[in-house]
């Protein structure tokens, strides 16, 4: 990953609550690499659309793929400019005021176009990369996409150039005037966790049973990107 500053331009320059601001691009890929699902924001024909997709980092660039005849990955062949964002939820904060109960969290906004990639070694290596970044270890125990699987999926990657983060943390903000009212105030942390692995029926041979489960099921774990903590 490059360790040039990110392009600061007035779309990723944050504007309320500029406290919260993370402009560094190190913090920025460590809330890329924490989560495995953004949204795509684009306009088609003068309709705004959102659409979830899975993706993966690689070095400046993140990765995602489709079916090939998608509305938006039509919409990304024209070049259209898009708009990505990752979210992630730390807690409710809980104030003593309506008004002043809040969200902890980090999110990621990354502008730019998307490329189209063509070269089958290069769809392959991408495919490979998210699926590795949802969960590593996976890409060398399954079967490899074949010449029809490559054709019918478009992928596409977007420079994490233009980008920004915006992160909250820390307990309620209430009014001076309401720290005195007896109404309990905190923050409820959340995270995501992951039970037990369910196996898929029936499972052939020798894998079948709890025995069985890769080790890359059984102690997998969230990567973590709170390594710092922003504004109020």
């Amino acid at each position: 990953m490059s360790k040039e500053k990110l392009y600061l331009s007035e779309r990723t320059k944050i504007k309320t609550n500029a406290i919260r601001a993370v402009y560094d691009r190190e913090a920025i890929v460590k809330i890329i690499d924490e989560s495995f699902l953004c949204h795509l924001g684009f306009t088609l024909n003068n309709q705004p659309f959102v659409i979830p997709v899975c993706y993966g980092r690689d070095q400046d660039k993140i990765f995602f793929h489709g079916a090939k005849s998608s509305r938006i990955f039509n919409a990304l062949r024209s070049g259209t400019e898009i708009c990505a964002a990752i979210s992630i939820v730390d807690g409710i904060v809980l104030a003593r005021s309506a008004f002043n109960h809040t969200i902890n969290y980090r999110s990621v906004v990354i502008f730019g176009k998307a490329y189209e990639l063509t070269n089958p070694a290069e769809k392959t290596n991408a495919l490979k990369i998210i699926t590795e970044h949802i969960i590593p270890g996976r890409w060398n125990d399954v079967r490899k996409p074949s010449e029809k699987e490559l054709h019918a999926t478009s992928l596409f990657s977007l420079e994490v150039n233009e980008a920004s983060a915006k992160v909250r943390s820390g307990p309620p903000l209430d009014y001076e005037e309401d720290l005195g009212l007896e109404v309990w105030a905190g923050v409820l942390p959340l995270k995501i966790i992951n039970d037990e692995p369910v196996a898929d029926i029936p499972l052939k041979g020798k894998i079948y049973g709890e025995d069985h489960v890769p080790e890359y099921v059984k102690n997998y774990k969230q990567r973590s990107s709170k390594t710092f903590v922003k504004g109020k």
